[in-house]
């Protein structure tokens, strides 16, 4: 069985698309995947109650416990390791896990750890994204799933979804329609991963 593990730090509305599109396909029987666990660097991250609810391992990793980033890094690989097989290693899925990762973290998850940025990229990594895009005039924004890299934001780019800019946008109303194709194109992305 090949191992997902959902990394989030708030709400999880990207992991709970990914967990009932897993749930609805099916993808147990079609790729031999589960989602195994949920790890969040907050205690009281409402995903951790979503994923709970559905019988999913759930674990608490506090950043604020760790001198360093390095010494956390470590222990969430560690962590990640215990849902890890010889056989099938596990599909690292970042979905709103509000840290940056150490290249050594990125390294060791090469080539199976993604994440999903609410732009286009590579245009506007980083932070404000949705504000940057309209104070830029841009006509179109969107939302960019991709392999993790230890450069922010980059790496190959997996999907991509695009929404309009609207005349009156505010950077809430943007986000909100992003958000929707984030939900569309996330659980897509992994899925043809596993069946890769």
């Amino acid at each position: 069985m090949k191992n997902i593990v959902i990394l989030i730090s708030g709400g999880g509305s990207n992991m709970a698309a990914i967990v009932r599109c897993a749930q609805r396909d099916a993808w147990a029987e079609k790729y031999g995947a589960q989602i195994a666990c949920v790890i969040s660097n907050k205690a009281d991250a409402k995903g951790l109650v979503f994923a709970r609810e559905q019988g999913i391992a759930t674990e608490v990793l506090d950043h604020k416990a760790f001198a360093t980033r390095e010494e956390f890094d470590a222990s969430l690989a560690a962590l990640i390791d215990r849902y890890d097989s010889l056989a099938a290693p596990a599909l690292v899925v970042l979905a709103g896990f509000m840290r940056i990762l150490t290249p050594a973290f990125t390294a060791k998850f090469a080539g199976r750890m993604t994440n999903i940025h609410p732009s286009l990229l590579p245009a506007f990594p980083g932070l404000h994204t949705h504000q940057r895009a309209i104070y830029a005039g841009c006509k179109f924004a969107g939302v960019t799933v991709h392999m993790v890299t230890a450069e922010l934001d980059h790496g190959p780019i997996l999907a991509q979804a695009v929404v309009p800019v609207l005349p009156d946008d505010t950077a809430d109303a943007l986000a909100a329609r992003v958000l929707t194709q984030e939900h569309v194109i996330y659980p897509r992305a992994v899925a043809s991963l596993l069946s890769a």
